[in-house]
């Protein structure tokens, strides 16, 4: 009994840009770069509470090397930066930044010379979740939301091909020790 019991004489027809959208969408492996207050919320949306394993985003990996999804949550300090921008370099492509909480996305509170005023001056960012901090839903509704957008990425996106003059234009001049 194979699938064309199942399906008898139909046929399905699609693109491999979507059976590749397909399944990026559903097999994201989380990275999770917690600095602060932002993480104790991404640990209760691990829970059974809230499970973010129902979006196909149940393994968190603290490798860089392994995961396809970084998850910056909470302050980043200067002196941080080139610790994130490292991680993010060494995150195999196709890669998505999800930025959880008001310290990552704008610098919070903390407008003071040694708080990155927003991660998005060092790395590109795909979703944004304000709060202070965030609920875990609003972490999920992110998740769902990129979701969205990685299947209806193509394979032959311009993003994939060179994302480092981006970040070149991104970085402060003074700041030129995040590059290296």
């Amino acid at each position: 009994m194979g699938i064309e019991h199942h399906l008898g004489n139909s046929f399905m027809a699609t693109s491999i840009s979507q059976v590749v959208g397909w399944a990026r969408k559903y097999s994201l492996w989380p990275l999770p770069f917690a600095t602060a207050c932002c993480s104790i919320e991404f640990m209760s949306v691990m829970t059974s509470d809230f499970d973010i394993a129902r979006f196909g985003a149940e393994r968190p990996s603290f490798s860089p090397r392994q995961a396809d999804l970084m998850l910056v949550l909470g302050t980043i300090t200067y002196k941080m930066a080139p610790v994130m921008w490292k991680a993010y370099q060494t995150m195999a492509e196709p890669k998505w930044v999800i930025c959880v909480g008001a310290c990552a996305c704008t610098g919070g509170m903390f407008d003071t010379y040694a708080v990155l005023q927003g991660i998005d001056r060092v790395i590109p960012v795909d979703m944004y979740v304000p709060g202070c901090p965030p609920r875990p839903e609003m972490i999920l509704d992110a998740l769902v939301k990129l979701q969205e957008k990685i299947s209806k990425e193509s394979i032959n996106d311009p993003k994939y091909k060179d994302r480092v003059e981006y970040l070149n234009k991104a970085l402060n001049p003074d700041r030129s020790a995040i590059e290296s």
